[in-house]
Formats: C-alpha cells, structure tokens, sequence
C-alpha cells in the first residue's frame, strides 16, 4: 500500500472563526509529535510574506515551527529536506503555476507518495493534490502549463462547494451543474464537492470524510449522491487508475 499521508481542507477559514480554527485539532492530530516544523508554501497568493507569517502564527501557536519555501533560496532542496508540507489557499492557477515554475511537482510526489511525509492542503492546496484543477472554482489568472496538478489522489475535488440557494434568483449555473458539465467529457474522474468545514483524511489506501458539513460525490453517468463526516471514501482511491505524470 501506499504510505501517502493527506489532509484535504476545503478552507482555511470557517465564518465566525479565526485561520485554521475549525481545523486545528484535526491538524494536530495528523501531524503529531514526531513533525517538528511544516513547510509552508504560499504561492497561491501575491503578498507571500504577509501570508507566511499569518502561517507562521498559527502553526506556532499550535507547536510547530514553519519554514516557508518562498524564502529558501533553493525551493526544490527545501522540498527534500521537509518533514511535512502545507500548501495553502488562494488562487489555483497562480500557485500550480508556480509549482511548474520552481520544479516542484515531482518533488512533492516524490516525498509524499514514497517517503511519506505528511502533506497538508486547503482550498487551492486541496485543488492541487487531485489529478487536476479543471474543478477549482478560481479564475484563470495565469497560465500553467498544464492543468495538470500533483496527482495525489486519482480524483478531482472541489472545495468550497455550495448548493443552490432556492430563494435566490441568480440564474447562473450551479457548482452541481459545473460539475456536471465537467462530467460531459469523456474520461473524467470522480469529483468530492467539500463544503466549508470538511476535510478528506487520507492514509495510505483509505481515505475518510471528516470536519462538521458533509460532502457531495459525482461520479460520471451517476446522480450526484450525499454523505456525512464518517464516510469511508477508500473506493475513490482504488477504483480509480492513478495518474501517471
């Protein structure tokens, strides 16, 4: 089996709380003991030392130290020095993009799918570990040079999913019907809409829903169908092929 160790987030922050907050005991467990410090990568957003330090303050606060690869003068050593990795949110297009800039992507499968450290993503950082970002909810920005993504996992995820508001009269498309549309192409993986306040869990070959929301898979040629925090989402490992990059 594999020894990847994931922890998928929707997001970095839960309305009413502070960054990291509905998550931190979640972090703290996976971690654990034996990770000393995280490395940080903030390519998601412009302003990358405000960013890192709003990282710096939370995983201090939670025991750890952080390192953040913006500052390293070589990005790729800092990857095969790390003893776990967090990528965090913001634009999905910016932060891949610099992933393919810094000739990060190999490296980061290298050490999460076979030395097995730890990996943490949220919002764009979840985007990333799937097979690809063609189901973030992000404007193209930039332009990576492939949509392409980490591979961590051999599905797509979307984070921040939300369901249709009926007392609304918005007549743009749903995230349901986005994906969907997404489903009309042939060959297209399973997507996990997470919603605020849910994570994925991955260890090894079993993966499983945790947080307070809930989440909702499409499968292509299928409805849409609902889960709670609990569910056993291994199959979405195995039943897949993995991605070959």
């Amino acid at each position: 089996g594999s020894p990847r160790r994931l922890l998928l987030i929707s997001n970095s922050t839960l309305h009413g709380g502070g960054y990291l907050g509905h998550c931190q005991q979640h972090i703290q467990s996976f971690l654990g003991q034996k990770v000393k410090r995280v490395l940080f990568i903030p390519y998601a957003l412009h302003d990358r030392d405000a960013y890192a330090r709003t990282a710096r303050e939370k995983f201090e606060s939670l025991g750890y130290g952080l390192d953040s690869i913006h500052e390293s003068c070589d990005p790729v050593e800092a990857i095969r020095k790390s003893e776990a990795i967090f990528i965090g949110g913001g634009n999905t297009f910016r932060l891949l993009k610099a992933l393919y800039d810094n000739s990060l992507i190999h490296e980061i499968r290298k050490r999460v799918l076979e030395d097995g450290i730890p990996y943490m993503g949220s919002s764009a950082g979840t985007n990333v570990a799937t097979i690809s970002i063609n189901t973030t909810n992000d404007m193209p920005i930039v332009y990576p040079p492939s949509l392409k993504a980490l591979g961590l996992v051999p599905f797509n995820i979307n984070p921040h999913y939300l369901d249709p508001d009926t007392k609304r009269t918005h007549m743009g498309e749903t995230r349901e019907e986005r994906i969907l549309q997404y489903h009309e192409e042939p060959n297209t993986p399973p997507v996990l809409g997470l919603r605020e306040g849910t994570m994925l869990l991955v260890e090894g070959d079993k993966a499983t829903l945790q947080g307070v929301t809930g989440a909702r898979l499409f499968l292509r040629g299928k409805k849409p169908t609902e889960h709670e925090p609990g569910t056993d989402f291994s199959f979405l490992l195995t039943d897949s092929k993995p991605l070959n990059l």
